[in-house]
Parts: C-alpha cells; sequence; structure tokens
C-alpha cells in the first residue's frame, strides 16, 4: 500500500511530460507525441537539404524550375504561417530521373526532374508537392525520430528524460532516413496511415490554394500504371516510399465534396504565367 502513492505521482508526472510533448496535426485534429526538439530538426533538416544540394546535380530547365516556384509560391500563400511557422521556403529541380519530390522542415521542397514525365499541368503539380508539405506540417518526421527515440534509450521513461535535449540522438543521417532520403537500408516509409492523413492533408492545401483536387486521384492513378508498367529503382522512386493503393484513392474521393467546396471558397488567385 505504501507504494501505492508513488506509482500514482509516478504516472501523473509521465502524463504530464506526455502532454508536454503533444501536439496537433493540423487541419486533422490527430493527437500525437513529438519527442524530439523541433528546433534541432528543423536545423538538421536545412543542413541535410543544403547537403543534397550538394551532392546532386541542380536542373537547369527553365520551364520546369519556373513551373514548381510557380506551384509552391502558390501553396505557400495557402497554408498557415502557424502550421510551418519556421518556415524559409525553398524549392528546387534536381536534375535526376527519378520520379521523386519531398519537402523538409524548414519549408525546404525538392522535386526530381523524373517527376515531370508524369505532370500534365499545375494542379497536379500542386497535389504532389502539398502532399509532401502535409508531411511535414504534421510533423510525421517528428513521429519518426520519437519511435526511434524509443528504441535507443530503451523506452518511453529514457525518451522522456532526455526529451528536447537533443542529446545526440538525432543526426544528419537519422534525419534523411525519416524523410525517406538516406541509404537504401536505413530509409523507411511512413506508413499507410500517415500517408492517408498527407493525402487529405495535401488536398486541402492544393484546395485552400484553388488547384483542381480531382488532379489528386489522377496523380496517384499515373503512379500505379507508372509502377505496373516500368517497375525498377530509377522510376519508382517516389511510390517505393509513398505506396498507392485503392484505399487511398477512395479515402480522396470521399473528401472530394469538402475540397471542392473549398476550392469555391478560395481567395487565391492563380500567378500570370508569363512566356518570355
Amino acid at each position: 500500500m505504501k507504494r501505492f502513492p508513488r506509482t500514482v505521482a509516478f504516472a501523473a508526472v509521465l502524463g504530464a511530460l506526455l502532454s508536454s510533448g503533444c501536439y496537433q496535426v493540423p487541419v486533422t485534429g490527430r493527437r500525437a507525441v513529438n519527442l524530439v526538439n523541433e528546433g534541432d530538426v528543423t536545423k538538421m533538416s536545412i543542413a541535410a537539404f543544403d547537403d543534397l544540394k550538394s551532392r546532386n546535380p541542380i536542373s537547369r530547365d527553365k520551364e520546369h524550375i519556373a513551373q514548381l516556384r510557380r506551384v509552391g509560391e502558390r501553396l505557400q500563400r495557402a497554408i498557415p504561417i502557424w502550421d510551418m511557422p519556421d518556415a524559409d521556403w525553398e524549392f528546387v529541380v534536381f536534375a535526376v530521373p527519378d520520379i521523386n519530390a519531398f519537402a523538409m522542415a524548414g519549408g525546404k521542397v525538392g522535386v526530381f526532374e523524373g517527376l515531370f514525365k508524369i505532370i500534365a499541368n499545375d494542379d497536379q503539380l500542386a497535389s504532389v508537392i502539398a502532399h509532401e508539405i502535409a508531411h511535414v506540417t504534421a510533423k510525421h518526421v517528428h513521429e519518426q525520430l520519437s519511435q526511434q527515440l524509443l528504441i535507443q534509450t530503451g523506452g518511453m521513461v529514457g525518451s522522456i528524460a532526455l526529451m528536447g535535449t537533443g542529446a545526440g540522438y538525432l543526426t544528419q543521417e537519422a534525419v534523411l532516413s525519416a524523410y525517406g532520403l538516406g541509404t537504401a537500408a536505413s530509409s523507411f516509409a511512413f506508413d499507410r496511415k500517415k500517408e492517408k492523413e498527407a493525402d487529405y492533408i495535401g488536398l486541402m492545401y492544393m484546395a485552400r490554394a484553388g488547384y483542381d483536387p480531382n488532379q489528386s486521384i489522377q496523380v496517384l492513378e499515373k503512379l500505379e500504371m507508372e509502377t505496373a508498367g516500368q517497375g525498377g529503382p530509377t522510376t519508382t522512386s517516389w511510390t517505393s516510399t509513398h505506396p498507392s493503393n485503392p484505399d487511398r484513392i477512395q479515402a480522396l474521393t470521399e473528401a472530394m465534396p469538402k475540397a471542392l467546396k473549398t476550392v469555391e471558397q478560395s481567395v487565391i488567385k492563380p500567378i500570370p504565367i508569363v512566356i518570355k
């Protein structure tokens, strides 16, 4: 009986610490736990993005560069500043043939040239970029890193004891792996629940920006066909970490009425395309 008060006190402290590490995912309202320092994740994400730029050729395709910046800047206006408060936006096209795109904390967005092979218009590019940005605003990477922290510290108590300290658990390779951009052996994909959540958040972001949300389904279908028709690591990088399935398409279809209504209410107008 004497131990009971200590158990209750420990549970209370544990609950308080967990609450301090909780956050609410934008748009969906889901509650999640973040045990890593957000500032450290942003700092390392920016460093990792700079490293990617130094190790990969940057595209010189003016049309692709202009399209990404045009779409990125329009989406940027649709995302509330509190969804990504630390963003110093940067949009880069990499001269890499893979079908791939990613976004990182700090507002860093990268697209590989191979993606443009299946992108027919700005709306379709917006659906991919909005999905990637949604992973960031939902802090899916923070969740992944928190799970790794749990493993490395031997459980919740050890993780909470180190919460917010950095403690050497965050490395650039760990951050890259959480984004699915590390080495093949260490990188991992988000689970399907997080993919569907990013689909939904991204759908609403692109709708707020005035893009046609129906194009998000078109992109998933194109990616499915690309994977089935060609395969191989150089053509399916995006689908290897962003698995497509009928459930995701069905979920987007169910959310479409709300997205279409959001488009009607959007006050963001297209940026004029200057033809030189």
